[in-house]
């Protein structure tokens, strides 16, 4: 009896699976669907074509997600310079009233949450969304864990203070599905 040797999986087959993730990742980056989706698709080619430099057995997700974010943080250093919307018609198109009042809606909270700097909503979506420990927040970040940590507390004390939330008031009372996605995977209460 002979036996056939199992044919080992490409980890390009895994990726796929991964694209919903990123694609929400993306998203809190470049807060623009259309833009998003054209940061996983070059995430996705990135990844393909340097699939050697994938270790196997290694998380694939944290891998893209690295590559992700290098791949915005990089686009944004070349576009810096350049002024878009001058006359802000794009900009006033984008605003939503609240569908309703209430102290902490979602929409205060986006509005919010958009406010932060790239670096702080990275770390809220990789942490509270996305349920990362800091340690590997802070591997796919390429920073220290105590960065990581000093970023997840600032952004989440700015949002507070945005938010005009007391000292001492849970940021989670009282939130949407969608705000606690955000907030809520890390268990960590706003002062």
């Amino acid at each position: 009896m002979t036996s056939v040797p199992v044919a080992h999986m490409d980890p390009r087959d895994e990726m796929a699976n991964h694209i919903p993730s990123l694609r929400a990742f993306a998203i809190s980056l470049t807060r623009n669907v259309s833009e998003a989706d054209d940061l996983v698709q070059e995430t996705i080619l990135k990844a393909w074509s340097n699939i050697d430099k994938f270790t196997v057995g290694t998380d694939m997700r944290a891998w893209l997600f690295t590559i992700l974010r290098n791949t915005f943080f990089s686009s944004k250093r070349k576009t810096r310079r350049e002024v878009s919307d001058t006359d802000g018609v794009h900009a006033a198109s984008m605003f939503e009233k609240p569908h309703h009042d209430g102290r902490l809606a979602f929409t205060d909270f986006s509005n919010a949450f958009d406010r932060l700097s790239p670096e702080h909503r990275e770390v809220l979506i990789l942490v509270g969304a996305n349920g990362y420990s800091y340690e590997e927040a802070a591997q796919m970040m390429g920073v220290a864990v105590g960065t990581a940590k000093s970023r997840a507390n600032r952004a989440r004390a700015k949002l507070c203070e945005m938010l005009g939330l007391a000292e001492g008031e849970d940021i989670l009372a009282e939130q949407s599905g969608a705000t606690l996605a955000v907030m809520g995977r890390s268990g960590i209460q706003a002062a």
